[in-house]
């Protein structure tokens, strides 16, 4: 429950003399402030309201508008409670609350499924510093545990909302991970988009393009400032890479720490008109437990309001074994058990992810270097150009022909990595090591890519395959996932 306000002790009555027949009772006498204090009193009132990002009063008359749920109703044997605030976010479908035109526009037809579409862990440090997020793939094998009158058994993690609600899902992720859940916050889509609008939209950064035919995405390599219906389709999509779901889960990620990157450094936190416009926003079609309140939304407020990017960090739970079948359930992802109690220690223990975190050196990609044949063309007139872009890419592992071309256009601008189109996921992993170059699909190219060396060609960065199945979680810190 919100802490009530602190109330300052009622100034003692004086007492009045006894009153005797017919004599009036002497009332106390009260002395007039000075005007200066009052309008002291007042200007420091309107200075720690500032300074908490928002006035108390703008935030009660918001917390009416949330719809409760009762998420933590008769739960037993629950975890002990760590340091810090860990909310469970919960991203639904909630087509149904959306016109029918930004359904056609954004490819959001079909039923409501009013299931969980994403699954997060949201810690707040105890200094309120710090914000961890934990991503849980919607078909982790999980189990459900035992209680209301049916018997534990195996499931998969997005599937415990449809079986038994909120109150079944925070149980099983409690059991899973136990690290007891403090608050539970369900967004939908609706929610979504109003936030992402209110805050004028949010910065995002592709190396390469970005087409999913599925939700209607469609973005070329650069930077994109993304308003709602397009940044839904942006974490939403899950054709644009073979992990689908691990790939739109750090997608979302990286969506994530940009989002909160817009909204602290654009002084929204300390605008109390702004943020309130922003709260009303997301409060107005989210459901929570009835403790998150009042006292929360200003912890929150006040706790934003010292973030920076680096303030933030993200990563997935460490899997195990990718297609684990289950009798009954079906294909799973499975986690690495040692490694993920690993990470939920942290966030029972309220340390950061990335304190001992190797320093990544190379960019991952999806195919590994060492599978890429690539023919190199020096498509401008400085000599020795090609060669040297040859030997960097052997030296990444790149398994270059070594056979040196000059392309018919000496003039080349920007580099380009010609694919064809069946090897267009080697291309992106060839792209990455090329800043800034251009994908263009070419038929019938076969195996072989082909590098057109560009007048704006800098450097070839370093690439290495990313095993989701091999070592420890992957942790993004908000300053890495900027447009820098």
């Amino acid at each position: 429950m919100p802490t009530p306000p602190r109330q300052s002790p009622r100034p003692a009555q004086r007492r009045t003399q006894p009153s005797r027949r017919g004599a009036r009772p002497v009332a106390p006498v009260r002395r007039k402030r000075p005007r200066w204090a009052m309008r002291a009193v007042t200007t420091l009132s309107v200075v720690v309201l500032a300074s908490a990002g928002i006035g108390h009063a703008v935030v009660t008359s918001l917390d009416a508008k949330i719809a409760r749920v009762d998420p933590f109703k008769d739960m037993k044997n629950r975890p002990q409670a760590g340091h810090g605030m860990n909310v469970l976010l919960v991203g639904t479908d909630g087509r149904d609350r959306i016109s029918a035109e930004q359904r056609r526009k954004y490819r959001l037809g079909g039923a409501p499924c009013h299931c969980t579409d994403t699954m997060m862990i949201v810690h707040i440090s105890a200094d309120r510093e710090r914000a961890s997020v934990v991503s849980l793939p919607r078909d982790s094998y999980a189990e459900v545990p035992e209680g209301d009158g049916h018997k534990a058994h195996p499931i998969k993690i997005n599937a415990a909302y449809a079986e038994g609600g909120p109150n079944l899902t925070v149980r099983t992720v409690e059991h899973m991970t136990r690290v007891k859940i403090d608050h539970y916050l369900e967004v939908d889509f609706t929610s979504f988009m109003k936030t992402v609008d209110v805050l004028g939209g949010v910065e995002i950064c592709t190396a390469a393009p970005l087409k999913d035919s599925y939700t209607g995405l469609d973005l070329p390599a650069g930077t994109h400032r993304l308003m709602g219906g397009e940044a839904l389709q942006f974490v939403r999509a899950r054709h644009i890479d073979t992990d689908s779901d691990l790939g739109r889960m750090q997608r979302q990620q990286r969506f994530m720490a940009a989002l909160i990157d817009r909204a602290t450094s654009s002084g929204i936190l300390l605008n109390p008109m702004r943020f309130r416009d922003v709260t009303r926003a997301v409060l107005g079609s989210v459901r929570a437990d009835k403790g998150f309140g009042t006292g929360e939304l200003l912890d929150l407020g006040r706790a934003m309001r010292n973030f920076s990017p680096s303030s933030s960090e993200f990563t997935t739970v460490p899997i195990g074994q990718m297609g684990y079948a289950v009798k009954g359930v079906g294909s799973t992802v499975k986690w690495d058990t040692a490694k993920a109690e690993r990470l939920f220690r942290a966030l029972r223990e309220d340390r950061p992810l990335a304190a001992h975190r190797p320093e990544r050196k190379a960019v991952r990609v999806e195919v590994a270097p060492q599978e890429i044949r690539v023919q190199v063309e020096n498509g401008t007139k400085t000599e020795g150009l090609g060669k040297r872009v040859d030997t960097a890419l052997a030296a990444t592992g790149f398994r270059t022909s070594g056979k040196l071309a000059v392309a018919a256009d000496r003039a080349t601008k920007r580099t380009v990595v010609a694919h064809d189109p069946g090897w267009d996921r080697s291309a992106k992993s060839l792209a990455a090591a090329l800043p800034g170059s251009e994908l263009r699909p070419v038929k019938g190219l076969g195996p072989t890519l082909k590098v057109i060396v560009g007048e704006d060609f800098k450097q070839v960065r370093k690439v290495k395959a990313e095993d989701p199945t091999q070592g420890e979680a992957v942790v993004l810190r908000g300053d890495e996932a900027g447009c820098s």
